[in-house]
Formats: structure tokens, sequence, C-alpha cells
């Protein structure tokens, strides 16, 4: 039977906000454009994937013969898995520690999850987040689809927190009646997704005393998903969980064992401080899936309970360090700061943070993006990182998937584009 395709559906307001997500966009070209080196989407490395890991723990289960872990599971995540999880953050934050503490953790289907759910339960459109600034686009996008406005916490020159500039914006929001609307604080603290920066020990002491100057004691959102890939030395600040400045806050540390571990298994976590905050959180993961997947659970609970987890970190952290210096040297050796770009050398995570000349525009839609895709590389538009007021010369790059002479050759593509272009 034809289908009526005269009468259009009336949507919903957060059907009609819905746009496709550049993330899938960016996955997709890397994936599906033949020849196209891909510094863009943060996929972890083919090689490093702990097949032989998953592996031995499938093998067990099977001789276990328990078919448990093929059934659904519960909301809140594995028991087993969530003491295991407790365990490894208590490496991170002794001060946790106790036999409760599994209590305030919950399994998701990726950190990704528990960001959508952290801000359903937490904001109506119109409402405000404070983020970071730059930071993770996706958590952006997500923000937008919902109405929800982000508002930058300022950054200095060096890239620090500003505090003078953001008392001054705190102040203006206030004064226009918004301090209502200002919902929660959100930031990626360790090796940022995209700026692979750190934030300090002072900057989240003296973040969270600004705050509470301002009666703004909201709940936080600290994105930690990149804590556990240092290149040789961990992060010294602790987190939102371990600082006293932080106490009075409703605090929600989320992470993940994609980046770490597996990214195919999509496993993430939360630890909340609040219960009804979490019980809400559940309640509604509970309308979404009732359940992230109790098989890769019960995999990661073997896994975890034969280091597996440390045995992946020490195989990977040289790994990206090595990756890193391969783009980073690429680049430098093709004359990339010589046309006039910036960036740090990052201590972690996946990612070069690139300030063009000014003038450039890199967004996504621009000649200078059209000329990389056509020079047969691709990157992450810098200016989808910014909650508002974003400069268009900024990139981020990957360093994830390609090695060796494919990371070389996306280097050697990227700075001929950026020596040729005309500002």
């Amino acid at each position: 039977m034809p289908t009526d395709t005269s009468r259009r559906i009336a949507f919903s307001a957060a059907g009609e906000r819905a746009e496709p997500p550049t993330i899938a966009a960016l996955m997709n070209a890397a994936l599906e454009i033949p020849g196209l080196l891909s510094l863009a989407a943060g996929f972890t490395d083919n090689r490093s994937l702990p097949m032989a890991a998953v592996q031995a723990a499938v093998n067990e289960l099977a001789e276990l013969r328990d078919l448990e872990p093929l059934q659904y599971g519960t909301n809140q995540g594995r028991p087993v898995l969530r003491r295991q999880l407790a365990t490894h953050l208590a490496n991170w934050e002794p001060g946790l520690a106790d036999a409760e503490a599994d209590k305030r953790f919950f399994v998701t289907n990726g950190s990704q999850q528990a960001l959508y759910l952290a801000m359903q339960v937490l904001c109506e459109p119109g409402d405000i987040v404070l983020v970071d600034r730059p930071t993770y686009f996706v958590y952006l996008e997500m923000l937008r689809a919902m109405g929800v406005r982000a508002v930058s916490l300022p950054i200095d020159d060096a890239g620090s927190l500003d505090f003078d500039a953001l008392d001054a914006r705190l102040r203006a929001l206030i004064a226009a009646g918004e301090q209502a609307r200002i919902r929660a604080v959100y930031f990626v603290s360790y090796f940022s997704n995209p700026s692979s920066r750190c934030l300090q020990p002072e900057e989240k002491r003296r973040l969270a005393t600004v705050l509470q100057a301002h009666d703004l004691v909201v709940p936080v959102v600290e994105d930690a998903a990149y804590r556990d890939l240092y290149f040789s030395e961990p992060p010294k600040a602790p987190s939102v969980l371990g600082m006293p400045e932080w106490v009075e806050f409703p605090r929600l540390y989320l992470s993940t064992l994609t980046k770490p571990f597996s990214t195919g298994l999509k496993i993430g976590y939360g630890y909340c401080t609040d219960q009804d905050w979490l019980g809400r959180m559940l309640h509604t993961k509970g309308h979404h899936d009732f359940g992230s997947a109790n098989f890769n659970q019960a995999v990661l609970e073997r896994v975890l309970a034969k280091g597996g987890l440390g045995v992946q970190l020490a195989k990977i952290r040289p790994l990206y360090a090595e990756k890193m210096t391969t783009l980073h040297d690429t680049v430098i050796a093709e004359g990339l700061a010589d046309a006039g770009w910036h960036w740090q050398r990052p201590d972690g995570g996946l990612y070069l943070w690139l300030r063009g000349p000014a003038g450039l525009d890199t967004g996504l839609n621009s000649a200078f993006c059209e000329a990389c895709i056509e020079a047969g590389v691709l990157y992450v538009p810098g200016d989808l990182c910014y909650g508002d007021d974003g400069p268009k010369n900024r990139i981020r790059l990957s360093f994830g998937v390609l090695s060796g002479d494919a990371l070389r050759e996306a280097g050697r593509r990227f700075t001929r584009v950026a020596r040729s272009a005309g500002v």
C-alpha cells in the first residue's frame, strides 16, 4: 500500500530540535570515504584492542555454563562490577574506599548515556549549564537538542580559568534574572577533549569558591573519561569527590571503560553523591533500557578480576605517547608552526588542539575544511567545542586511530593545506 507522504507529522519540540549529530557524520566519513585519513573521530587504535583478555573472559563464562550473563541484568549494574569500579576509583581517591561506595555507582551504555541521564533529570528547555571552554562537542550538541543553553566558564590567554571574568559573567546572569536557570556545571577535567589540558587543583578549588559566593551550589558533573590515559605521570588534581571545597555540591563523577579498555563493549559508569539525583537517573535509565548489556558487564568483571585493565593501560599509555609524538613531530617537521599555528604538546589523552592564524575559518563548511577533505584528511572543527562565541580558527586532531606511516601521511596532508591557506 503506498505511503502517504503529503501529510507532515506533528513532532514534539524535542523532535523539532533534533539534528544529525556531527560525531556520526565524522565517524561515517572516516569509515566510508576511500583513502580518507581521519584525524577526527576519537576512535581507539585497533591494534591495541584487548582481544586476548576478552576471549579469555568469554571462554571462562562458557566453561562455567552459567546462563545468567545472557539474561537481563540489573538497572544499576552488576554488583560485582560496581564494587570493582569502586576499588579502581579508590586508587585515585583513597577517601572513597568505604563499604558502601559501590551503592553510589551506576553502569551505563558508555559515559554518554550517563551525561544524557544527568541532564534529562536536571534541565528544562531554556535552562543554563556552565561548561568549560573549550569542551566536549558531543555534549554541547546534546544540550542544544534538549533546548538547554551552554554558557562558557571564561578562560585567559593561557587557557586557565579567568576568575575575574567568571565573577563578572555570573553577576550579569544573576542581574538578568537567570540565576534559577543555572542548573549545573560541567567540565572535562583530565586531558580534556578537545584541549588535552588538565584542570589544576587551585582552579578547581577557586571555581567552587566563586560558585558558592554567588549562591550557585548546583549539581556538578566532572567528566573524567581520560583520567587513566596519561602518558607517563598521572594528573595531580583530585576530583571533585576528593576536594573539601565541593562537599556542599551534588556531585556526579563520570568515567568509562571504553577509551581505556574496549570501545566496542560500551560500558561507562558514574559515581553520584546525591541519592535523590542518582535515584531519578536510575528511574529514567529504566525507561531507556532497564540495564546496560549484562553480558558485556560480565566480561568486564572477569577482566578486572584478573587485572586486565591495568595490563591494558600499561600497553596503551606508551602506544598513545608514541602516536602523539609521531603526529606532533610530523607537523613540526612539515612547517605547521612556521605557518602561524600554535599548540601545546599534551601529556595524555588522544588529541592535539591547534590554534590557526587569526582570521582563518576552519569550520565544518569552510573552504579550509573542504580543502582538507579533498586532500584526503579529516579533522574536528574547533568551533564545535564552544558553548558560546567560539573562535573559528581552532582544530582538534586525534591520533587515536592511525599509526606509523598513515599517521605521518595524515599530518603531512593537513600541514600542506594549512601552509597553503590564505588568511
